[in-house]
């Protein structure tokens, strides 16, 4: 089955270009081609198109892909319509070719305490690194692959487990600063990794007690004004946003209620991330960045209320907001309310 495929396509030339831009491109492709194949055939229609030969990844919608993925499970999940970037726009040289030579300098923090095997798994890390979501708000975040390797490091018996943790939890931007995520395209979680990894950096006072479990509890002790008879009164023709981060997804009941109200749904791309609830304590300035990163995409979408599933981040959003607009210079104007609160509301308000 061929595929027919509209590509807008990524160009930068450090040696000419002042700034980036796009090229759009109509590709064909039957459902064996690579992610690779794809690349090869913007060249044949443009030769001033780059990507690297080796250690071929690039981003796909943004989302980091390899060289060697199927174009059937891109289409099937992305669809027809892609975007191409290289993994770290701001690193790129010639159009997908980037300068890595951070990958290999953050492994040379841990160098003197690895061997040609640690090596060798960090090598298979070069996509996760340039995953990072970490990386988008800290350029100079020391990165997840070699939080990683620390890990396996540590749990391998190193002798040098004391230098190890404090070389990856001194850093500039180091250890406290993640909140694992990453945006490859066939994700890896590695959450319970980084959290081991900072309970052995900073013990917990009370091992019995997961940190997440501890933020939660200490937000929902905050009291909270009730903002639901204000959204049953304007809720009519407002714009309906729905936060979910890592919980779970109930955007089928929230869409259902929106519309039982006379309201309307909005999409905005922050809806699945995380929004620095972990980052609290350690990092707060970053929490509240990214706090505001994500409030700031669902209001410039339209959005007039946001609706969180999480009780203990829409707690963080409305305790923290004035401090969360400083960090990121901007009014916030959405009423918060959680999954709860909005499905609470009732549909018709008596005259």
């Amino acid at each position: 089955m061929p595929y027919r495929l509209t590509i807008k396509a990524f160009f930068f030339n450090a040696k000419t270009d002042y700034l980036p831009y796009y090229k759009h491109f109509e590709i064909t492709l039957n459902e064996e081609a690579k992610a690779a194949d794809l690349l090869a055939q913007i060249k044949v229609q443009n030769e001033n198109f780059s990507y690297p030969e080796e250690k071929l990844v690039f981003k796909i919608n943004d989302l980091v892909v390899e060289g060697e993925e199927s174009v059937k499970e891109l289409v099937a999940r992305l669809g027809t319509d892609l975007q191409i970037d290289p993994v770290n726009a701001y690193r790129s040289n010639n159009g997908l070719v980037i300068n890595d030579e951070d990958f290999m300098q953050r492994y040379a923090l841990l160098a003197p305490y690895a061997s040609e095997e640690d090596l060798a798994y960090y090598e298979t890390l070069y996509a996760l690194h340039y995953a990072s979501e970490t990386e988008k708000f800290d350029r100079d975040y020391i990165g997840d692959a070699v939080l990683l390797l620390a890990h396996r490091l540590i749990t391998q018996g190193s002798e040098h487990k004391e230098e190890i943790l404090r070389t990856v939890a001194e850093a500039h931007s180091g250890l406290f600063e993640c909140e694992y995520e990453n945006n490859l395209f066939n994700a890896q979680d590695h959450t319970d990794a980084i959290n081991a990894l900072k309970e052995m950096a900073k013990p917990s006072k009370d091992n019995t007690e997961g940190f997440i479990d501890k933020m939660a509890a200490k937000f929902m002790k905050q009291p909270e004004s009730d903002k639901t008879q204000l959204v049953a009164k304007e809720a009519e023709g407002k714009e309906i946003a729905y936060y979910y981060g890592n919980s779970s997804d109930n955007s089928e009941a929230v869409s259902q209620k929106t519309a039982a109200l006379g309201a309307k749904m909005t999409a905005f791309s922050r809806a699945h991330k995380l929004s620095g609830l972990s980052l609290l304590e350690d990092s707060k300035a970053l929490a509240f960045k990214k706090a505001g990163t994500t409030l700031l995409d669902a209001l410039d979408s339209g959005a007039d209320i946001l609706v969180v599933e999480d009780k203990a981040v829409c707690s963080m959003f409305r305790k923290n907001l004035s401090a969360i607009e400083r960090t990121i210079g901007r009014d916030i104007v959405l009423t918060l309310l959680t999954t709860e609160e909005f499905l609470s509301i009732k549909e018709r308000i008596a005259a």
